[in-house]
């Protein structure tokens, strides 16, 4: 096959949400000091994989984990809400603690990996992964031989995208760990067999010299 193409998956910097244990959903939290710091340094690390291709979740903590990147390629991003993280209802805001003590039922269903019981207006797996990987494939499919494209999106969604995209069965994600703030995984194609590989997962900038 034709020179393998190259798809990077960065989770967003750190908010105040996510330094508080607070579940953002789709709640549009800004980053925090650290975040910003985070996505600054992730940048001068990706920048040197000179990708054609930028894209990111609509949410602004995204949006600005992306920024950096777009001030040092010189590119614009592709604000794609399909990138969002998980939609967590009525369980946004809260932590882990303050999840279990209001809706105990449904803490129960989520510690266990069953959909069957959610709160008002939360997304399942599923339906994360219907909206997630296709847009991913999209965005891969968009790259000529050779190139590079980067995506910035959420730590759960991204776990999902990344299992379907490599036909991983659903729960198959929970074999891969959290991705840290501004922590990033490369999918490259075989040069050979044409179907990606996770060639790397969790590096940030403090793994680059």
């Amino acid at each position: 096959m034709s020179r393998p193409r190259t798809l990077i998956v960065m989770r967003h910097g750190r908010t105040a949400w996510n330094h508080s244990g607070q579940a953002q959903g789709h709640a549009d939290i800004e980053l925090d000091e650290v975040g910003h710091q985070q996505a600054a340094a992730a940048a001068r690390v990706l920048a040197r994989f000179a990708p054609v291709r930028l894209w990111s979740s609509d949410l602004l903590r995204a949006r600005q984990s992306v920024a950096p990147l777009v001030e040092s390629t010189g590119m614009d991003a592709s604000y794609l809400p399909d990138l969002r993280e998980y939609d967590v209802g009525e369980r946004t805001g809260l932590t882990m603690d303050e999840f279990e003590m209001k809706f105990p039922d449904e803490y129960a269903s989520w510690q266990a990996g069953d959909d069957a019981l959610s709160l008002p207006g939360a997304e399942s797996t599923s339906q994360v992964r219907d909206r997630i990987v296709p847009a991913l494939r999209s965005c891969l499919d968009v790259l000529g031989p050779g190139e590079t494209g980067i995506v910035v999106t959420h730590g759960a969604a991204l776990r999902i995208a990344v299992a379907g995209l490599l036909g991983w069965p659903i729960g198959a994600q929970e074999t891969l760990g959290g991705m840290d703030n501004c922590g990033w995984l490369l999918l490259r194609e075989h040069p050979r067999q044409g179907q990606l590989q996770l060639r790397s997962y969790n590096e940030t900038a403090l793994d680059c010299p």
